[in-house]
């Protein structure tokens, strides 16, 4: 890594990231954490079978990003002073090494579990052996140029995947020789306007690109899904809803996830905790939502303040944990469900 970028590493790490050559970073999330001590787990494995403890959050694009979110928990290059080039992952390390990389880094950060009186020893031996990796957690994934080789990495494992985007790279996309398990794309916006405002594309045509990822989106064999983060105050009201079923209508996808906004990192400083929804209200532009496209409300995971839509009968699982599914009942919200500690600022 060169050295000029090393003042965004270091708060990184002090952000309990943890990094895997030179631009891929692993963390703990906090379900891992609560899938261990308490055995619950977070709306992966409700609605999809995927169970925490099992889960590596990473990302290979650790510093890069197209867009420049107001809610995005990230720290940037410019908060430092750091000299970098967000739109252009220079560096690349190797797929295989990088997958070897991230169980090493995953089994780690839970190899204080084992002997711990809360952790009963079979789920730490799951803990040992992953079965799942969830590409977000900061940064653009597609900006890897070895994208579909480190999913076919992956799946040569035995594992599955989640790709979360925000739907820039269209052209990488349409060319993956290797399908992700699960891809997400993440929006705030519904239109140009809203883009520019809240998204601060750092590339032209961003939205343009978005809505041709949005288009391509019927023709993945895997499931899809559009995640709309709710910020209240900025794309709840009824104009930004018909905005988000027509790019619903457009992308066609599985699924549907309507998830709040969580006011961690360095998003702190752009917005409030006020844009923060609850989840009687996550749940109450969902009936609204789901009204205007014809998706059906499926399930909901309060802790994680997260519905979801989908004309399926029962949502695709992936994974075999939480077998009570949609029905395991859960405590109330209040939890930060965000690969972040929100006490840790730059």
């Amino acid at each position: 890594m060169p050295e000029k970028w090393l003042p965004l590493a270091e708060v990184m790490v002090k952000q309990k990231y943890h990094f895997a050559g030179r631009h891929t970073v692993v963390k703990k999330c906090y379900w891992t954490h609560k899938a261990l001590t308490e055995d619950r787990h977070c709306y992966k494995c409700k609605f999809y079978g995927i169970e925490s403890h099992r889960d590596i959050q990473m990302s290979p694009a650790a510093f890069w990003c197209w867009n420049a979110c107001l809610h995005c928990w990230r720290i940037r290059p410019q908060d430092l002073g750091v000299d970098l080039d967000e739109t252009k992952l220079t560096i690349v390390d190797d797929p295989k090494w990088l997958v070897d990389e991230l169980i090493r880094i995953h089994r780690r950060l839970i190899s204080g579990y084992k002997g711990h009186p809360k952790v009963d020893p079979k789920k730490f031996w799951e803990a040992w052996n992953p079965v799942h990796v969830t590409l977000s957690l900061t940064g653009e994934p597609t900006l890897y140029p070895m994208l579909s080789d480190l999913l076919k990495e992956v799946h040569r494992r035995g594992m599955t995947s989640f790709l979360v985007t925000r739907g820039v790279r269209p052209d990488i996309l349409a060319n993956l020789e290797e399908e992700p398990s699960q891809l997400y794309v993440s929006l705030e916006a519904w239109d140009k306007k809203s883009y520019n405002y809240f998204t601060r594309p750092l590339v032209p045509r961003a939205w343009e690109l978005t809505l041709e990822t949005l288009e391509m989106m019927p023709s993945f064999t895997s499931p899809t899904v559009i995640r709309i983060t709710l910020v209240s105050g900025f794309n709840d009201t009824d104009e930004a809803l018909k905005g988000f079923a027509k790019l619903i209508n457009l992308a066609q996808p599985t699924y549907v996830e309507i998830k709040s906004y969580m006011w961690v990192g360095a998003s702190r400083m752009r917005l409030s905790k006020a844009n923060m929804a609850e989840h009687e209200y996550v749940r109450k532009v969902s009936e609204r939502l789901s009204e205007l496209t014809g998706y059906p409300i499926l399930g909901e995971s309060r802790a994680s303040r997260v519905v979801l839509l989908s004309r399926l009968e029962k949502p695709i699982r992936l994974g075999k944990g939480c077998p009570e599914g949609l029905n395991t009942p859960e405590p109330e919200e209040g939890e930060y469900d965000a690969p972040y500690d929100p006490d840790i600022m730059p």
